[in-house]
């Protein structure tokens, strides 16, 4: 379709500034309604329904908006890595719980320590640097032997993706979920708008953009690979070249520090002591590995890959979700029993 449109641009920069487009919406939505999977399952208890609610309606937008482009014959991911006939499976599940666990130390998922980077967040931005570093190892660096020893554990699939109808009851079930969890209906709304940027993502770079003289990578909303491209094309852009995911992390960037700044919420805020320092740096270090091993984060893996009904995809979300939860546990045990020997109980850290 791409040859129809006539722009002047090669595809691959059309990809770029299309990833901005959404990178830019995605920022600014997710800076006004605290979008972010982290809260929802590790979360302070009288936060995690309203935080779910929010996750929720976008996944639900999400399965709706892909299974619709999917039956319109825009896209298709018969080709797609989220269908890949050997399920990595120990690898993901190892992958997740890692991840899950590190969103836990930041106090945050990777999207959502973007997004409050954007805002002045210094600690969610040396977060980010140091999750990028970390997931480009992974792949082609020192730690890729992690990667290839636990991804040669596979099992075979007959089919890659769950039953067409799992869609609907996803979808269904998350849209209910919801409508009764959500706090206010502005949230849901933006919630709504935020998983709808997924089936954007994935038409503008598999169908509108497609050209078959220069094709470029089906993509849609994902921060472990774009941080590690971004990172590295940050310092040898001349070898490496920018794609659709570094639009979207810069687009990010820009959005939520736009409606941060508009808002009155933008804020300088950085580490209060030498542990927490530690403890933010091991989680991202954490969510770097395990993002590779998974296959992607909540958003890449979650709000993106379980749309298209990947068994893969769903596995590392469960995986994330289970590892979150139980590293929270964990934190919340020992932090009550280390504050029933105190007089005063120590501070959290402020997400």
């Amino acid at each position: 379709m791409y040859e129809q449109l006539g722009l002047q641009i090669e595809p691959r920069t059309a990809s770029i500034l299309l990833g901005l487009l959404i990178g830019l919406a995605f920022g600014a939505m997710a800076e006004v309604s605290r979008f972010c999977f982290r809260r929802a399952v590790a979360g302070p208890a009288s936060e995690r329904k309203s935080a779910a609610g929010v996750w929720l309606a976008g996944l639900a937008a999400a399965v709706i908006g892909t299974q619709l482009a999917i039956a319109q014959g825009l896209i298709s991911f018969d080709e797609h890595r989220f269908m890949a006939a050997d399920l990595p499976w120990l690898a993901i599940i190892a992958g997740g719980l890692l991840f899950g666990a590190g969103m836990v130390l930041t106090r945050g998922c990777v999207s959502r320590l973007t997004v409050l980077a954007g805002s002045g967040n210094l600690r969610a931005a040396l977060v980010i640097l140091t999750f990028a570093t970390v997931a480009h190892a992974s792949l082609k660096g020192i730690l890729a032997p992690i990667r290839t020893t636990l991804g040669a554990a596979t099992v075979p699939l007959e089919t890659a993706a769950l039953p067409q109808v799992s869609a609907w009851i996803i979808a269904a079930a998350a849209a209910l979920a919801a409508w009764r969890f959500a706090d206010s209906r502005r949230n849901l709304l933006l919630g709504a708008l935020i998983g709808l940027l997924v089936p954007a993502a994935w038409v503008g770079t598999g169908y509108v953009l497609f050209d078959e003289f220069d094709p470029i990578a089906l993509e849609s909303l994902s921060f472990t690979s774009p941080a590690a491209d971004t990172l590295f094309w940050t310092v040898a852009s001349t070898s490496i070249p920018a794609r659709f995911g570094t639009g979207l992390l810069g687009g990010v960037l820009l959005g939520a520090f736009a409606l941060a700044l508009l808002s009155g919420r933008f804020q300088w805020q950085s580490f209060e002591s030498p542990r927490q320092t530690g403890r933010y740096l091991a989680g991202a270090a954490l969510m770097g590995v395990g993002g590779v091993l998974a296959g992607g984060c909540t958003v890449g893996a979650g709000l993106a890959g379980v749309p298209t009904l990947s068994i893969a995809a769903t596995l590392a979300l469960l995986s994330i979700a289970a590892g979150g939860a139980l590293t929270a546990r964990l934190i919340r045990d020992g932090g009550a029993s280390t504050a029933a020997g105190q007089a005063k109980p120590s501070l959290q850290p402020a997400e």
